[in-house]
């Protein structure tokens, strides 16, 4: 096994040591600080890391989010050389891939009436799920047994990137589980030219006109990830939220995902296969807890 880089309490694999961000667990009242190491085993890239972020976060606990933030024990792998899948592979409750700093991606939130057969799941980061949901700076909250994980653009992350690397065309922010680099909203305009200038990436995705048939009431207003639809022509990422081309890491040219402003601010789809360490949450057909504010949640006309 080949480690190729192991950084402790110093910050995110790919950036300067700073200073670090420690963290005093309420339960034990010992301090603690970000952990990752990053390693290659033949054809695999292996991550372990406690998931604590190496910037500033919310307040966890609080009102809308009970869970103290504690220390994971994440070990996650993925494919050096990913592979394109037939066709688009489904999210589910899968995390979608892991940060630099070791904090995980996971968009995925409760369910419709707390159904996982609904076919209604909430929108997180939709304005009044983020309140319910404790959600703070960095798209970020707590869960489970107190995994930090974000559910859009890591604010603090890309602050850290951008003051290590002011000058990079583009920010790889991480790994998803297919293998695949993920990169910030900021890439070069040109996908095949990474002189090219520099803009910010819009999603392909836009809110369905008119009013939901079934399931809660009221017009598409992104409350739900069912509110949103695919359409080529809007934006300049494909369904998966990602493109091909060069970039800093690999000059030769990869496919990558891109994070968004707008939904699906993380990707829903894989473009190649995801590897099963990512799998958590949920089986199939069970929600995660549903706040108060969102369990008797019927829509509008």
């Amino acid at each position: 096994m080949k480690i190729n880089r192991r950084i402790l309490m110093t910050g995110a694999i790919g950036v300067p040591a700073m200073a670090a961000t420690t963290w005093l667990l309420a339960e034990s009242g010992k301090r603690a600080s970000s952990e990752i190491v990053i390693a290659t085993d033949n054809d695999k890239r292996l991550i372990m890391a406690n998931g604590l972020p190496d910037h500033p976060t919310g307040d966890f606990p609080n009102w809308h989010d009970p869970v103290p933030m504690r220390p994971q024990k994440h070990k996650l792998e993925m494919p050096l050389t990913p592979q394109v899948a037939e066709k688009p592979v489904p999210l589910l409750m899968w995390f979608f891939g892991v940060a630099v700093n070791g904090v995980p991606f996971d968009p995925s939130g409760p369910f419709w009436n707390a159904d996982g057969n609904s076919g209604w799941q909430f929108e997180v980061l939709h304005p009044a799920n983020s309140v319910a949901l404790g959600i703070d700076c960095n798209r970020a909250h707590t869960q489970g047994w107190g995994a930090y994980h974000y559910h859009g653009l890591p604010t603090g992350l890309l602050w850290n990137l951008a003051v290590a690397t002011p000058n990079s065309p583009m920010h790889l922010l991480g790994y998803a589980a297919d293998g695949y680099p993920i990169y910030g909203p900021e890439c070069p305009g040109d996908p095949t030219d990474l002189t090219s200038s520099t803009r910010r990436l819009r999603s392909s995705y836009r809110l369905r006109q008119g009013k939901r048939k079934d399931g809660p009431k009221g017009r598409f207003d992104g409350m739900f990830v069912e509110d949103f639809e695919f359409d080529p022509r809007h934006g300049d990422l494909d369904e998966c939220n990602g493109r091909t081309g060069p970039t800093p890491e690999f000059p030769e040219g990869t496919y990558y995902y891109v994070l968004t402003d707008g939904f699906p601010f993380v990707p829903r789809l894989f473009h190649g296969t995801p590897d099963p360490s990512f799998q958590h949450g949920p089986p199939p057909g069970v929600s995660p807890p549903v706040p108060s504010e969102l369990r008797k949640y019927l829509g509008k006309e």
